[in-house]
């Protein structure tokens, strides 16, 4: 029985996961949550298979606590650990490092991005390092984004959602360091881009939808707008599947490559 953790899971992806996953009944599915009480839809699947466990990612006693909990379920092994909690503060995610009134708002920002964003992941996958050693697949997907390529960024002329990125820059340094250690344990780290998904559970208002199709259509000229996170998460699995021990450490989108739409 493959068994996956999966942070963030309360909501937009990392509920995507988890309600993908456990459709599977062989599958065990840890949801990560940070507060069960605002977890209702992961509830609503009413899923023998799947387990809710309460654990902020910067707070590393509950890291250690969930996984001892898994372990109690597992007989102390893991197969996967998906990586999708992350923060973005979505009232400054339009401003450049230069249009913050502020400064230290600017810093608390940034320092804010890389605990959680780098730092918190560094901490989960070090609690959850012992059971994944005695597993069978040994997979640890990141989530990552296409705003982290230099070269994308460049392209597009991209200066917003600075500290977002600058923080996933960071955390794709530490999948490649983690994939460089374990490598010859079998192990395999995937930095993986979910691609532009619409996480707002309804469509989104015309003007935004207008204003990513014009931005990106500089990169891909066929771009009709954000994908669902359904879509999202099937395309990343596909990924997630065949990916293997020779190409871990990689920095990939939800297509297996480069192409980030």
């Amino acid at each position: 029985m493959p068994s996956y953790v999966i942070t963030g899971a309360s909501r937009g992806i990392g509920f995507e996961f988890t309600r993908q996953l456990s459709a599977d009944l062989k599958n065990v599915v840890f949801a990560l949550v940070r507060n069960k009480s605002t977890s209702k839809q992961l509830y609503e699947l009413k899923r023998k298979n799947i387990h809710i466990l309460e654990a902020d990612i910067t707070d590393k006693k509950a890291l250690i606590n969930a996984a001892q909990a898994v372990s109690k379920i597992t007989n102390g092994t893991l197969d996967f650990l998906i990586n999708n909690a992350a923060w973005i503060d979505d009232q400054r995610q339009n401003l450049t490092l230069d249009a913050y009134e502020d400064q230290d708002l600017l810093e608390e920002d940034l320092i804010k991005s890389f605990t959680i964003n780098v730092v918190g992941v560094v901490h989960t996958i070090n609690a959850f390092l012992p059971l994944l050693r005695k597993g069978e697949v040994k997979k640890v997907i990141t989530l990552s984004t296409g705003l982290a390529d230099t070269e994308a960024t460049l392209q597009l002329g991209l200066a917003t959602s600075a500290p977002y990125s600058i923080s996933k820059v960071a955390l794709n340094m530490a999948v490649a360091k983690y994939a460089t250690q374990y490598k010859k344990d079998g192990f395999v780290f995937l930095a993986l881009s979910p691609g532009l998904v619409n996480t707002s559970g309804g469509p989104l208002p015309e003007e935004v939808n207008k204003a990513q199709i014009a931005l990106f259509s500089q990169i891909k000229p066929d771009f009709e707008g954000a994908i669902t996170p359904e879509e999202s998460v099937k395309l990343q699995l596909e990924v997630i599947n065949k990916w293997t021990v020779a190409d871990t450490g990689a920095f990939v989108s939800q297509h297996g490559n480069k192409e980030w739409l």
